[in-house]
């Protein structure tokens, strides 16, 4: 987890080359991250979605693999938003570009994903298992189903970013 405005503001989680993974807290233990026995590991597993979003299969559950490129995201809950820190001179400046960008963002089609509850932000090559304080953030979610949908946006001349809007649908 990265800081770069006053602490406590925004916490933003950085990968390492990779994708970003949100899993449900309940199936953690079930992600290998890159470790495991097996030819095609989960990281390798996350790597293989195309674009911006996608989902995957963990345990009983199903995580949102956060694609596209290794951009430092942020998980805002009063926009219900993974906003990703693409390009932009300061947090505070990409921040208050966020209601503009998601009004003019062209939106790409949406995936609905089943949520059981709180999820974990963290770069894909981690087991889920042995997450520290520094490395993921906690978003705390109802349980339900989720409309997801991604876009990229460039608000002023040298502000870039990614949206991943989650809008909740139907409450378990």
């Amino acid at each position: 987890m990265v800081r770069y405005a006053e602490p406590g503001a925004v916490e933003w989680v950085e990968s390492g080359g990779g994708p970003l993974i949100a899993v449900p807290e309940t199936v953690l233990p079930f992600w290998a991250g890159a470790d495991g026995e097996e030819t095609a590991s989960d990281y390798d597993r996350a790597c293989e979605v195309d674009g911006h979003v996608g989902l995957l299969p963990v345990g009983d559950c199903t995580a949102l693999v956060l694609g596209d490129e290794p951009a430092s995201t942020a998980y805002l809950p009063d926009h219900g938003m993974f906003v990703r820190w693409r390009a932009g001179d300061s947090e505070d400046e990409l921040l208050a570009s966020v209601p503009p960008a998601v009004d003019a963002a062209e939106w790409e089609p949406e995936v609905h994903w089943e949520v059981p509850g709180t999820v974990h932000l963290f770069d894909a090559a981690w087991p889920g298992s042995h997450l520290s304080g520094a490395e993921h953030v906690r978003v705390a979610l109802e349980p339900g189903r989720y409309a997801v949908r991604a876009a990229s946006a460039q608000p002023g001349p040298e502000t870039w970013l990614g949206l991943i809007q989650l809008r909740l649908l139907a409450r378990r």
